[in-house]
């Protein structure tokens, strides 16, 4: 452990010892806003184990406590830079073999040690804490405890997979270590994770008290209580063999066998329970190195930072400051409606709905009670916050109550001429400082801000539906939107939990711009002979989190219509929509809304592809089944993406690779495993796309002429990200 004997240079954690013995270990580190485990803050906390050990044996130190000084949060987990630089197993293994020597010495102490969490507690703040002896968490909102590990791709690697199923027993700790998902402190302390919830008010001296009894010698039992069967099922081999059996058929079903994290975690889990801490931890350590040293771990860590990056940004180069938005209209009653009241209101925000007829601000209503009810459900919310939740949300067929909101977010009809109309409408309702946003998802921003007398408080804000489960937002911006404007918005769609990506108004703008081409594909594959089960299969199999046959039924194959005709024209030759997707179109099939679409429905669940979709779309298919290769299926939707991405960098739609890639993982799901649809590409080489494009430019047709962009990189050998960094913000046209 030669790396933890040097002397750290870390302002934190720090030492300090009551008159009577109690050591004090607390996490603050002056320079971030949260406490992160760096390499010199394990240092530093190696160093202050010796001296608690020293402390202990001379009786100078009776117990100690870790805790943190920042008022939101205990430790975020490890330092994700230095994640992202391991470059081998045996790196990787090292690595987490020196961070579970220090939390074995923490283990080891022989005092009382308690961890007492306040907030944010996740992936090494929650080993460490499984590290101590007792753990006690505060009864603040904001206090949640996780191991989310497996979402950058790895394992919890300083003995979390080891100690965590020891204290609650496998089916507790394979539940948040496969999902990565934190539980609050109510759940914490039901399934054993920690043994008292603290007051949140002088939390400190809460935790020090439940510190002093345990020395005065007054233990209290930790970890879960599990009835007789559920320990003859998770402490017997031939019960964990079953149960572990059954958590891999889940996880391949829900992964697809794409990410190896959680099958190693199972692996290690099934060699390591029942053995030595020592061998357990050493089996985590290699599974450790193994994947903090693939390409899979380093695209999630990719994303990761796009995240981040998204999070802390402003959404504009100027320093303006966002204005507060505490009262929101919403204009166009009905799901979407409702979804974006709900969203509002669960951030505290107020809400007025405004529609033309009772039915569908009665259908928002109910909407957006349905949501609360399932929040409430998952133990997301008490009843009692999902009610004034509700509480903030209000309906009416005129503009009452219009006169004093921040902001409105348009969503009727998605026709210009009514858009138009009711924005006009509108702005002569509200305060004239008041921000206008239209959500819609194919129709010109700059056109509806011809309407307005103050289109500089206007620009898009494109919600994906279901609102409340799409993270994405495309903040559009408008040739005449102001910085305040963008600003706002931004903030407001990050203070709502959402990810902003800042775009250009544009035919589609970008994400449903990208799926275009992809969906008209799909509609060719099938004219060529390719079953709707063999184009969806060969986009899952991809990663994708369905196909795109399957995808024109969830959106609506009405709604996919008009979103063709508009691309077609506005494009021009190559987004002709294909005969089978215009053949559907024509037809009374709507999707799964509907239900009946490329797929049967029951009662909302896709039950296998349609049978009779040969009588629909007759001539339309030329081919004969298996026709087309798997692998030529899954090359010409994916390369179609790619194409159309590259025109909208080069059109200035969006300013850079990675946010272009964030928006394609937040709204459609592109399989994050693979680092974002251009990050896929610069791994592929741009030469190799300009070889396969105009392969099948040649032989399927004209609509896959390489990009002239993508034939710049590939004579410049650069790639995508080379040539469009990552910035925090699109400049205004001028």
């Amino acid at each position: 452990m030669e790396a933890t004997q040097e002397r750290s240079t870390a302002s934190s954690p720090t030492l300090s010892v009551t008159d009577e013995g109690l050591a004090i270990v607390r996490f603050d580190d002056p320079d971030r806003r949260a406490n992160v485990l760096t390499e010199e803050v394990m240092t530093k906390l190696d160093q202050i184990v010796s001296q608690l050990r020293d402390g202990a044996l001379g009786a100078q130190i009776t117990g100690a406590v870790f805790l943190s000084g920042k008022p939101s949060g205990f430790i975020a987990g490890a330092d994700v830079d230095a994640i992202a630089a391991v470059d081998s197993p045996e790196e990787g293994a090292e690595a987490a073999r020196l961070g579970q020597a220090i939390y074995l010495g923490l283990e080891r102490l022989p005092i009382p040690t308690v961890a007492a969490i306040h907030g944010s507690c996740l992936g090494g703040g929650t080993e460490l804490a499984l590290a101590c002896q007792y753990r006690v968490a505060s009864d603040a909102s904001s206090t949640k405890l996780g191991l989310p590990e497996v979402q950058l791709g790895i394992l919890p690697a300083w003995g979390g997979t080891t100690r965590l199923p020891r204290l609650i027993g496998l089916q507790g700790a394979l539940d948040m270590i496969l999902t990565g998902k934190p539980v609050d402190a109510r759940k914490a302390r039901r399934v054993g994770l920690v043994e008292e919830i603290l007051p949140a008010e002088d939390f400190e001296a809460h935790a020090l008290d439940f510190l002093r009894q345990r020395v005065l010698g007054h233990p209290v039992p930790t970890g879960a209580r599990r009835s007789f069967s559920k320990r003859l099922l998770e402490d017997t081999a031939p019960g964990r063999r079953v149960l572990l059996a059954g958590a891999r058929r889940k996880v391949k079903e829900r992964t697809g066998g794409h990410y190896p994290a959680p099958l190693l975690v199972l692996e290690v889990m099934q060699a390591s329970l029942g053995q030595p801490v020592e061998e357990a931890l050493e089996a985590e350590a290699r599974a450790a190195g193994e994947l903090l040293a693939s390409r899979i771990t380093k695209n999630l860590v990719h994303i990761f930072h796009l995240r981040e990056r998204a999070r802390k940004a402003t959404g504009t180069s100027h320093s303006v400051e966002p204005r507060e938005v505490s009262d929101m209209g919403v204009l166009g009653a009905g799901v979407m409606g409702g979804g974006v009241a709900q969203l509002a209101a669960y951030h505290g925000i107020r809400v007025r709905l405004k529609d033309i007829e009772h039915d569908p601000v009665s259908e928002a209503l109910r909407h957006a009670r349905g949501l609360f009810d399932k929040a409430v459900d998952r133990r997301k919310l008490s009843q009692a916050a999902a009610d004034r939740g509700m509480d903030l949300i209000s309906g009416s067929l005129d503009y009452a109550g219009f006169g004093q909101v921040d902001l409105v977010v348009e969503a009727v009809v998605e026709r210009m001429e009514v858009k138009r109309a009711v924005l006009r409408e509108v702005e002569q309702e509200i305060p004239e400082e008041s921000i206008l946003t239209t959500n819609t998802s194919t129709l010109s921003v700059d056109q509806m801000a011809e309407s307005l007398e103050r289109p500089e408080n206007f620009c898009g804000m494109h919600f994906f539906n279901p609102v409340h489960r799409m993270p994405l937002v495309e903040v559009i911006r408008g040739n005449q939107t102001s910085e305040a404007t963008l600003g706002t918005v931004y903030a407001l769609a990050r203070e709502m939990k959402k990810v902003p990506v800042v775009v250009r108004d544009g035919p589609g703008f970008l994400v449903n711009r990208i799926l275009g081409p992809y969906l008209n594909e799909a509609g060719f594959l099938l004219a060529e002979g390719a079953s709707v089960k063999e184009v969806d299969s060969a986009a899952t199999a991809f990663g994708l989190p369905m196909g795109p046959l399957r995808l024109v039924d969830e959106v609506g194959i009405d709604v996919t219509r008009h979103a063709g005709q508009v691309l077609h024209e506005a494009l021009g030759d190559r987004m002709t929509p294909a005969e089978a997707l215009v053949r559907m179109g024509e037809s009374e099939r709507l999707g799964r809304k509907g239900g009946l679409g490329f797929y049967r429905y029951e009662n909302g669940k896709a039950k296998g592809p349609d049978g009779e979709l040969g009588d629909i779309l007759g001539t339309a298919i030329t081919g004969q089944e298996g026709e087309v290769d798997e692998s030529d299926i899954r090359a010409r939707l994916i390369l179609a993406m790619i194409n159309e991405a590259a025109r909208t960098l080069e059109e200035g739609i969006v300013a850079s690779a990675g946010e272009l890639d964030l928006a394609m993982v937040m709204g459609t799901g592109f399989p994050p495993f693979r680092g974002g649809l251009l990050r896929f590409a610069d791994e592929i080489h741009p030469r190799s796309l300009v070889e396969r494009l105009e392969g099948y430019a040649e032989t399927v047709g004209p609509r896959f002429v390489p990009a002239p962009l993508l034939r710049r990189l590939a004579r410049e050998d650069r790639g995508f990200y080379d040539a469009f960094p990552p910035t925090a913000s699109l400049e205004p046209t001028k």
